[in-house]
């Protein structure tokens, strides 16, 4: 059988939408802030800003180069480079799947609090309210057995979405989509930025962000959050910007667009925090809570400090509270289906299927795997998942992709498949900072992300590492070695 028609954006606008889109996700909301107060505030723009340059958009760049010169999946481009290279792809694809698996359920929560907010039926106590009234989390592992309705609802709702959208064609569900959202999540992040500006007590928090510990500089462990900041911020090895790219028409300034992606996702999570800052300096003034209790990461900082914070705000939090929520879920259904992109794509080309039924089966195994995760023991499994994915997997996913572009293929052809259109052009020096000064810092980040990951398990996370670990050796080779139902699959 041979390949369906592929498809192709219709502007380059909404090829942008979707990237931004696919870049701003929850790391940039409630993991940007937390990264930046604990790492020298004001000083840590300085290794933020370097690796913004030498990792993220270098990357970047070698993704898009990547997706636009072969315009195939990430399956068929590794096997393009080598037929050996395969199970690569199926493995960095599995590890996005896997991820987006929990992430939904995040989402499932955010979704959850977008009516909670209207009442702010948490009540005076959010942190009780969110561990025993929405999660009903356990320590016991016979609460894997008991489902929780609500949680399971949100992130089936999440699921159906995603699907609506990616069963559609690209422009009229990505596309369209990405157009819509976006534009409202930056009105809805101006406002509540403009609007905690004028609380009182808001500079105790927006001068975190303008006062350095220059100190923090020598810090090795600085620098390695700067990078994996980067690496988590714009979805780095994720294929998300590869697939992107595959579907960009000739002629397509490919390194003037990723540095537009790429500032506008750093400005976005710098200007995020001044208003994040400035509510959690109002929180500060109000409670007398030290500011560094706080900044918290995560969950953490949306669904118990936020609902905190609404609680003293008075009558306007029945507005700031529900557009604060919209907002991380907008962020991320545009994530979510920029990481399932990738998945749909790479399967559809490999076995033919049509787009409606590849999203279709796709939206049902993940959400069955989601089930998990909304379970009585769900949000431990959720912490196991992402420590381990992030911290091990996907780190090794960009080295390899690293390694594989940098020294396995001829890197001189992307250096002028991206130069022929763009106004800024590359060279020498960003070959240099691939093949050389990125595995390098990778391998770092890499090392430490083994470390903490391993120092921090017990016998409940080293058995759903090691059921992690079989599965993403064993579900790739079983994918590579499926014969392609695509007759020109092999073409290389």
């Amino acid at each position: 059988m041979t390949e369906q028609k592929r498809s192709e954006w219709n502007s380059n606008l909404a090829f942008m939408m979707a990237m931004i889109g696919s870049a701003v996700g929850l790391g940039n909301i409630w993991r940007f802030p937390n990264v930046l107060y604990s790492n020298g505030g004001g000083s840590f723009m300085i290794p933020y800003i370097v690796s913004l340059f030498l990792l993220g958009i270098s990357f970047v760049l070698v993704e898009y180069a990547v997706g636009f010169k072969f315009k195939r999946s990430l399956a068929r481009i590794l096997f393009s480079v080598s037929k050996k290279l395969e199970p690569v792809a199926w493995f960095i694809l599995l590890v996005v799947f896997l991820i987006t698996t929990y992430y939904v359920c995040v989402v499932g929560w955010d979704l959850i609090y977008i009516v909670l907010s209207i009442t702010k039926a948490w009540g005076a106590n959010p942190d009780l309210y969110f561990t025993n009234n929405v999660l009903h989390a356990t320590d016991s592992v016979s609460g894997i057995f008991t489902i929780v309705p609500t949680v399971l609802a949100s992130v089936f709702a999440i699921w159906f979405i995603a699907w609506f959208i990616l069963k559609r064609d690209l422009n009229e569900g990505i596309g369209r989509v990405s157009k819509i959202l976006l534009p409202l999540l930056c009105i809805i992040v101006v406002g509540i930025v403009a609007f905690s500006l004028t609380l009182p007590g808001a500079s105790i928090g927006y001068t975190q962000i303008f006062t350095p510990d220059w100190s923090a500089l020598t810090n090795l462990d600085v620098w390695l959050a700067a990078f994996g900041q980067i690496v988590f911020s714009l979805s780095l090895g994720m294929a998300i910007a590869m697939t992107y790219a595959s579907y960009l028409p000739e002629g397509s300034k490919l390194v003037d667009n990723a540095l537009v992606v790429a500032f506008s996702n750093s400005g976005f999570e710098v200007f995020n925090s001044i208003g994040i800052f400035s509510i959690l300096g109002f929180m500060t003034l109000s409670s007398g809570i030290p500011f560094n209790e706080l900044v918290t990461e995560g969950t953490g900082l949306a669904f118990v400090v936020f609902p905190q914070v609404f609680n003293i705000m008075g009558d306007v939090a029945y507005i700031v509270g529900p557009l604060f929520f919209l907002c991380i879920l907008f962020a991320g259904i545009t994530s979510v289906i920029a990481l399932l992109e990738g998945v749909c794509y790479s399967i559809s080309e490999k076995f033919l299927i049509e787009r409606k039924k590849t999203a279709t089966a796709v939206c049902i195994v993940g959400f069955c795997i989601s089930t998990i995760f909304a379970t009585g023991l769900g949000s431990s499994i959720l912490g196991v998942f992402d420590a381990f994915l992030n911290n091990f997997a996907l780190l090794f996913a960009v080295l390899l992709e690293c390694i594989i572009f940098g020294w396995i293929y001829k890197f001189d052809d992307l250096i002028e498949t991206l130069n022929n259109n763009s106004k800024i052009k590359v060279g020498k020096t960003w070959k240099t900072v691939i093949k050389y000064i990125l595995p390098i810092c990778i391998f770092g980040l890499w090392a430490q992300g083994i470390y903490s990951t391993i120092s921090s398990s017990n016998s409940f996370s080293t058995t759903i590492m090691i059921i992690l670990t079989i599965v993403l050796i064993v579900v790739p080779v079983i994918f590579a070695k499926l014969p392609a139902i695509n007759e020109h699959y092999y073409d290389v």
